[in-house]
């Protein structure tokens, strides 16, 4: 009789480093490859969240002045980068202002406007023509800030031309000023603006006609128009100006009919015809002549001649009484005329006395000048639409009925009133009557996931979301089956002792033998397996679940070694 030993391995709890070695060469590179993937998954989530906001420290700088700032911040060992096309340079959020304090300390950018601090720094020795370049440069910097305050304008630079005054020349020359701007994209500069920094250069310069004063801009057009070229042509503003009162006279026409007819019910568009050309006459006026206590007198001159004897030498004996003077006449009241004395004689008979008078009066003239100032409007043209009013309903449905002729006639009176209708200027006014189109209209609300701020925020989650989900997808696909395969529990089947091994089973005689079939039965029920084909199954499972540790079974079996 031959005894058969059952032997029951004992389970040994493996080391990691055996479990690796125990895996097939498929799983190990899956493993390595899973936690490379999930390393750099994590350097990458790690990298996006410390990763700086950068804003613009300086834009628009020269190469020279960039240049500068760029070297100043690799000394500084600043992080720096340029935005797209290098228009910008931009630092971390958190150190733009530091930086810009601890640059202008420096100076830098150069190219900053500079004012009246220029002539604080006067050194020993400046001569005068340094002197007045000093003021003029601090004169234009401080223009500039004042320009640039407006709120459409980027930058400037203003150019003066003081000649030196001096007090010998008959004619001084005249100073002049130039400024070049730069606006920001879609702005532009109106009328008001630009008499505004006309008159602020002209203001701050002694002497300065703001004749004398040019505004161009980036482009090279002449922004402030000399008034000889205001009136040349059309330009922007004589078409915004046109825009303007057609827009009015609209609006007018709307305000006045929607109270009538109902809201959006009329339609009004207006052309007007404006005249910009300047006209200027002179008239001399002459009135008829006046009496001479109205007129004016200019001059008068008065030529008066009398009567009187002509000069005879004197006659007589000579001695003191021939030259006595002769006496006065005494006429009596009635009587002959007294004779003449001696001394008289000699004297002619008395001529009659003559007197002229010159006068000259002022001619009266007017001189009348008439200058026509532009914008005047020449000729309007409205044209008014008004749809059919809703009457009562037929059926069911609202019907719509045109105006009847007395209420189109009320209202193209209102439309010629609203405008100021003139038939000398030739306005007309047309009033129209007829049924709107109805205007399809999408009402559907737009879904969630299409509405603006949802993409935007889906943009801003997009990237650490995948991250996240390229991380599970790596850990559960190739991480988490071989780490499985690590931790799967080894179960050592049940195996019959070898041939000269110690056993722990008392011999018999006789040997029992393996039932592997089953004995034959009589009838068709179902026999139950026995013990030795539950061994076998199992051992079976065992080989299709750890087929590692079947083949170092085997392997013992075949070294004739103990199993342990």
């Amino acid at each position: 009789m031959s005894a058969v030993a059952e032997i029951t391995a004992t389970p040994v709890a493996p080391s990691w480093t055996q479990k690796l070695a125990e895996l097939d060469r498929s799983q190990k590179i899956k493993l390595a490859l899973g936690i490379a993937l999930l390393v750099v998954v994590a350097l990458a989530g790690t990298f996006m969240t410390r990763q700086a906001d950068w804003k613009v420290l300086y834009a628009n700088l020269s190469d020279k002045d960039g240049g500068a700032v760029v070297a100043q911040l690799a000394q500084m060992n600043v992080p720096y980068k340029y935005s797209e096309g290098g228009g910008a340079i931009m630092v971390p959020s958190d150190r733009v202002h530091d930086l810009r304090l601890r640059l202008a300390s420096q100076g830098l950018p150069k190219g900053s406007v500079t004012g009246f601090e220029l002539m604080e720094g006067n050194r020993f020795g400046v001569t005068q023509f340094q002197e007045r370049l000093n003021f003029q440069r601090g004169l234009e910097g401080e223009l500039t800030r004042s320009i640039q305050a407006v709120a459409a304008i980027q930058s400037a630079r203003v150019h003066l031309a003081l000649p030196n005054q001096n007090g010998f020349f008959r004619e001084q020359l005249k100073p002049s000023a130039s400024v070049l701007v730069t606006l920001y994209p879609g702005r532009i500069l109106d009328r008001a603006q630009l008499a505004g920094i006309v008159h602020l250069v002209a203001s701050s310069v002694p002497d300065l006609n703001p004749a004398a004063v040019s505004v161009i801009d980036d482009n090279g057009k002449l922004l402030s128009a000399t008034p000889e070229a205001a009136g040349a042509g059309g330009d922007v503003q004589q078409l915004q100006y046109v825009q303007q009162i057609e827009q009015l006279y609209s609006k007018r026409i709307i305000d006045i009919l929607e109270p009538v007819v109902g809201r959006q019910n009329v339609k009004a568009q207006v052309t007007a015809e404006v005249d910009f050309s300047q006209t200027e006459s002179t008239s001399e006026l002459h009135k008829p002549n006046q009496t001479p206590d109205t007129a004016a007198v200019r001059s008068q001159q008065v030529v008066e001649s009398g009567g009187g004897s002509a000069a005879t030498p004197p006659t007589g004996v000579p001695g003191a009484t021939s030259n006595q003077p002769a006496a006065q006449a005494n006429a009596p009241i009635n009587g002959a005329a007294p004779t003449l004395s001696a001394g008289a004689a000699g004297t002619g008979s008395g001529t009659p006395s003559k007197k002229e008078s010159v006068t000259n009066y002022e001619v009266d003239k007017t001189v009348k000048v008439v200058k026509g100032g532009t914008g005047a409007v020449k000729r309007l043209s409205a044209a008014v639409v008004v749809n059919y009013q809703s009457g009562p309903e037929e059926k069911g449905k609202p019907v719509n009925k045109p105006l009847t002729p007395e209420q189109l006639e009320q209202m193209t009176a209102l439309v010629r009133d609203t405008i100021g209708f003139s038939k000398e200027r030739g306005d007309s006014v047309n009033l129209m009557n007829t049924p709107f189109m109805a205007m399809a209209t999408d009402n559907t609300p737009v879904p969630l996931w299409k509405q603006p701020e949802m993409l935007e925020l889906a943009k801003s989650f997009a990237w650490p979301v995948g991250m996240v989900l390229f991380g599970l997808i790596v850990l559960m696909g190739m991480v988490r089956p071989a780490v499985k395969a690590m931790n799967a529990p080894k179960v050592e089947p049940v195996v019959p002792a070898v041939a000269g091994t110690q056993l722990d089973a008392i011999e018999s005689e006789t040997p029992n033998r393996p039932d592997l079939l089953p004995a034959p039965v009589a009838d068709n029920s179902p026999v139950p397996p026995t013990k030795e084909q539950l061994r076998l199954e199992d051992a079976r499972q065992l080989a299709k679940q750890n087929p590692i540790a079947v083949a170092n079974i085997i392997k013992t079996w075949v070294n004739g070694e103990a199993p342990a």
